[in-house]
């Protein structure tokens, strides 16, 4: 029996609001860079920075359709912005009717915005016997941003993410505190056994969000 298909793409003057709403991607990465320019701790980039980001989510309007476009098979990870110096990465994450990542790490501070649908979002801590869940699964729905970090106290790094919906694409919108395309993290086992990956990119061009000549 085939499969039901599912349709991704937008209206073409649906593409055309995304496209000339690319200016709201371009002012949080100005910004998330002035705030990161004075170099504050942690608790403050991710305080801050969540304000950043709930304003960039609060609107569906801004994501071209070539970073929202899903996979059969599994998620995909479409880098949106790399900073020139490393100091953070923006990504859009599409999951499938039902995808969901392994259990895994960061190893660096993350926000996570829910841009459209909703995802669940179970932690994980070390234990004796293998992994531990903290707590429930946390839902996140369009417009809610959540933390993940090594580092700062009450927060965790090992989780793992499921689309919410069994019918339905969901995207969320994530920031890192470095090139997370290209740093060594691992996925887990349910008896805490660790396997080394690095995620990459789905995608081998960015959006241009330094095209200014459409909106003059």
């Amino acid at each position: 029996m085939a499969a039901p298909h599912i349709s991704t793409a937008a209206p073409v003057h649906e593409q055309a609001k995304e496209v000339r709403q690319l200016w709201r991607l371009r002012s949080f990465v100005t910004q998330f860079a002035e705030l990161l320019s004075g170099t504050p701790p942690e608790p403050i980039i991710l305080d801050a920075g969540s304000g950043l980001l709930r304003e960039l989510v609060a609107h569906d309007d801004w994501l071209p359709d070539a970073f929202a476009q899903p996979d059969p098979q599994r998620y995909r990870q479409y880098l949106l912005h790399a900073d020139s110096a490393q100091r953070f990465s923006i990504v859009s994450f599409v999951w499938g009717p039902g995808q969901r990542t392994p259990i895994h790490d960061h190893t660096v501070w993350g926000l996570i915005g829910m841009l459209r649908g909703a995802e669940h979002a179970q932690s994980y801590s070390p234990a004796a016997s293998g992994l531990q869940k903290v707590g429930q699964p946390v839902r996140l729905e369009p417009g809610m941003v959540e933390a993940v970090s090594p580092n700062s106290d009450g927060l965790h790094d090992v989780h793992q993410v499921s689309n919410a919906y069994e019918d339905q694409i969901s995207i969320s919108i994530h920031v890192y505190g470095a090139n997370i395309g290209a740093v060594r993290r691992s996925t887990y086992q349910p008896d805490g056994q660790r396997k080394p990956f690095i995620s990459g990119y789905s995608n081998t061009a960015l959006p241009n969000i330094w095209d200014l000549s459409s909106e003059q």
